[in-house]
This record gives structure tokens, sequence and C-alpha cells, in this order.
């Protein structure tokens, strides 16, 4: 009897052992990726304070400064976590060592996108009273462009509509939600817009600084408020110990998308540093994100969504590789505000919303940093992959592999992760820089985001205590919201619903049998 007894003591006593050993594992593969020693800087260099991890250190409550070289990402000095190298001035970039390559290979510094943009079998359609239309193989319009106004269809339903309306640009992502941006403030030689959202009844607004690259404008975020310095240091920073945080913690456990995205994304059973817990807490918003447009969708594009997609257990799950090349853009997001953070003053709020001059030419977006690789998707999406369309959605994972676009402002991507089996990870994409530049906002939003929560649970359930987290506002502070901007969106929608109709009748007729 007691030899009995004693063996079921043994057992609890190894599991635990087996448990520690688990957590103890995923914690040091965390800090390992860390702590890789910094690589040297280039020699054409200047010499810089000390940057958080990459270039040296930042304690926490310290002003560490990104802005001057030798720093990830900021000022275009380099960036390595695990190896290789990720410069500004066409390195690799390496999440694990090597090449950055989620899906192989090194980066092309240029060219345009490859196999073409038009899905194979489709054909273009001349409007009456002037515009075009792209009609795909099975008779669904595929886009419009007409009277100023550009409409887009996805392969399996939903609509985007991007127009001008008295000087606004009006973007309808959706039937219920979509935003209006208006030219808003001149600041320190850059043209900024604001931007109203409007989606189910609630208004929000942002502030996008303007960029003219390559014959176009493009609007990339920016904060409309800074946390002190010393706090994106200690974000940026391993922390001393592993952070047990489980599904309880998260709150995720009984959530519905949760569950039905559970073969793609599982969260770290502990975290060595902010960044991955800022990781997960990105690419949970963007499956919450992706759940609600299914829910979202008519009835239509739902079935043939769910047709498309892989679901539930049969999903192909995010791989350590791909987290940790969005824990790498995490990071050098962090260091980039860190540095405006440090430079920015806080002027009272601008007296009048003047036009906005011409964007400064030349100047690279942030899409095209070459630093920058990595681009987590925001929400639907249709691209073209060897002459056939496949559909993106929010949570899925690309990545740049050429810096300049083509004469359609698109480059080449590679799909690193996808939950749809049809836009299988490894295949080739041609990607408007327009819809890289929207994902590289909306990741830098949420970002802003997720460190909201981080500060308010810093010095709680495990996470260690951080620095200050107060804020200060950005030196463009958003303005109030545009409250016509619903009505706005509506007349674009009801708009666009008219010209589909029209395109549809007008193609049918010349035989596209829509």
């Amino acid at each position: 009897m007691n030899s009995s007894n004693r063996g079921k003591n043994v057992l609890p006593k190894w599991s635990l052992l087996l448990v520690l050993l688990a957590v103890t594992a995923v914690a040091s593969a965390q800090k390992d990726k860390k702590s890789a020693p910094a690589p040297s800087k280039p020699a054409s260099a200047p010499k810089a304070a000390p940057a958080p991890h990459a270039g040296g250190s930042a304690k926490p409550g310290g002003n560490a400064s990104h802005a001057t070289g030798g720093t990830p990402a900021a000022a275009g000095g380099t960036h390595a976590a695990t190896g290789g190298t990720h410069a500004a001035t066409g390195g690799t970039h390496a999440a694990t060592g090597g090449t950055h390559a989620a899906t192989g290979g090194t980066h092309a510094a240029g060219g345009g996108a490859a196999g073409g943009h038009t899905p194979a079998g489709s054909r273009n359609v001349s409007l009456k009273g002037g515009g075009k239309a792209s009609v795909r193989p099975n008779g669904q319009v595929r886009s419009i462009d007409r009277g100023g106004m550009h409409i887009e269809h996805g392969v399996h339903g939903g609509r985007t509509v991007v127009g001008e309306h008295n000087g606004a640009r009006v973007v309808n992502t959706g039937r219920h939600g979509g935003y209006v941006q208006r030219s808003y403030v001149n600041r320190g030689g850059h043209s900024y817009y604001s931007r109203t959202y409007y989606d189910h009844g609630h208004y929000r607004t942002g502030v996008y600084r303007g960029y003219y690259y390559g014959g176009r404008n493009y609007y990339g975020y920016y904060p409309g408020f800074y946390y002190n310095p010393g706090f994106y240091g200690w974000a940026y920073n391993p922390w001393a110990s592993p952070v047990v945080w489980g599904i309880g913690a998260w709150g995720w456990g009984g959530a519905p998308w949760f569950g039905f995205y559970g073969g793609f994304f599982a969260p770290y059973p502990v975290y060595a540093s902010p960044a991955f817990w800022l990781t997960d807490y990105l690419i949970a918003a963007n499956l919450q994100a992706a759940y609600a447009a299914r829910a979202d969708a008519d009835a239509d594009a739902a079935a043939a969504d769910a047709q498309a997609s892989s679901g539930g257990g049969g999903q192909m799950a995010l791989t350590p590789e791909v987290k940790q090349a969005i824990a790498e853009e995490v990071k050098a997001q962090l260091a980039a505000q860190q540095a405006q953070a440090g430079q920015s003053s806080a002027p009272a709020a601008p007296a009048a919303q003047a036009a906005a001059p011409a964007n400064a030419s030349n100047e690279v977006p942030p899409a095209l940093d070459p630093a920058r690789r990595t681009f987590v998707v925001a929400s639907d999406l249709t691209v073209v992959s060897n002459g056939q369309e496949c559909a993106l959605s929010a949570g899925d994972v690309i990545t740049r592999i050429t810096d300049t676009p083509d004469a359609d402002q698109m480059v080449n991507a590679s799909v690193s992760a996808s939950k749809k089996s049809e836009c299988a990870p490894g295949q080739t994409v041609a990607v408007k820089v327009d819809d890289l530049q929207e994902m590289q906002n909306h990741f830098a939003e949420q970002l802003n985001n997720g460190l909201g929560e981080l500060a308010k649970k810093q010095g709680t359930g495990g996470i260690p205590k951080s620095p200050d987290t107060a804020t200060k506002a950005s030196d463009v502070p958003p303005p109030a919201p545009d409250t016509t901007a619903e009505k706005t969106l509506q007349d674009q929608q009801q708009a666009a619903d008219q010209t589909d109709a029209q395109v549809k009748q007008e193609a049918g007729s010349s035989g596209g049998g829509l």
C-alpha cells in the first residue's frame, strides 16, 4: 500500500517538472532571440548614444534615443535580433538568422510585380460615357473606374470604393464603414491629413502624414500622443524573468473567434519581453476583426468565404519564424516611436485647418522602407498569383520582396501565413503599395492600443512594473470628428450601387453574362 501511495505522489512531481521545463524552454527561445549580440555599425554611421537592446541598452525609465544611428529601424541603422542584418540600404533581414525569408530567399532591390496583375481569362470593358471595367471569367465585375470613382469587388464578395468628394478623399471599406480624409495642416515642412472613421454608428479620428513618391500620394499614420521615452525602452527590452500569461489572463477562453482560428494561432505560453506580448495582442486583434468581418458579410459572401477557408483544425498554423518576424516589426515600431517621443513637442492645436501643401517629392513612404518587410493583413484583400486570384484576410502575413513599384504602383510579396488554403504560404502575389501602407498604418495604430493595454496591466499579474506611463500630445493632435462623414460615405455607397448596376447591364449586354 505504501508503495502504491508513493507512486501516486511521484507522478504529479514529474508532471510539474515537465511543465516547468516546457515553460523555461519557450522563455529561453524568446530570450535568445532578444539577446543576440548587436551587429557592428556601418562604417559611415556616426557615433551615437546606445539604443535599447539592438545597439546597447535602455534602462527602464531612461530616455534612450534611436534617432542618430546604430539603432533599430528608426534611423536606418542595423537591426538584427538573431543573426543576419536588417539594413535600410539593402542588407538581409532575418527573423531567425540568415536572409529574411519567412518564405525563403533574399530581397530584390527593385523590379515590378511578377506574373502580371490581371487574372487569366478576365476581360476589360469600355463603358458608355467613359470609364472602364474589369470582368472576371465567371461574369462577376472585378473593378470599375468611372467618374473619378474606383470600385473593387473581392473574389469572395465585399466591396471597396475610393473617390473624391468636395476636396476630400472618401473610402468605403464595407456596407457599414469607411473614412473621410481631408487636408489638415502643414507642420515642419510636412503635410498632414485628418481622417474621420465611421463604423456601425461610431466615429474616431486620426492624423496621417503625407508622402509623395513615384508620382503618387501616400498617407502614413501619425500618433496623436506619445508615452514617455522610457516606457518605449521598457517595452523594447527583455524582462528580467519570463512572464506566464495564459488564455485566462487574456480573456480569450470562450471567445468564438479564438475557437474558430485555433488551428492558426496559438499564443506564447510565456513572454520573455513585452514585444512578444504585444505580438500576440496584435495578432489576436486582427483575428477578431477577421471574424467580425465574416459575421458582417452578406450570406453569399460568407458562404464563398467558408468554401475557401480551410477552417478550424485544418488551418495552417502561424510558424514561430513568422511570429518572430512580427515581433521584430513591433520592436522597430517601438524604436521609431521612442525617437519621435523624444523629439516631439506639444504646441497648441492649430487655430485653423489650413489646406495642406503638396507633399515633399521622392520621400519613401513607410510601406516601402527597405528596413520594413513584414506586414500583417488588416482587412479582406484580393491578390493575384500566377494569373489566379486568391483572398487574404485580417491576420494573414505577407513579406514584401521587391522595393520599387511598377507602373501600376504594385510590388511583389510572398505569403508567409494564411488562414485559407487558396493563398498558401510561399506564393508570390502582386500587392498595391496603397494596401501595404494601410497595413502599416493599422499595425502602428494597433501597437499604440496594445501599449495602452500594457500600461494598464504593468505591475499586475506577474508583469513587471514599468517606468512612467504618462502621455503627452503630439505636435499634430487629431481634430474633432467630422460629423458629416456618415452622410458622405452613404452618398458614395449609393453612387457606387448605381454605377455597379449600370456596369453590370452594359457588360452583360456586350456578352459579359452578368
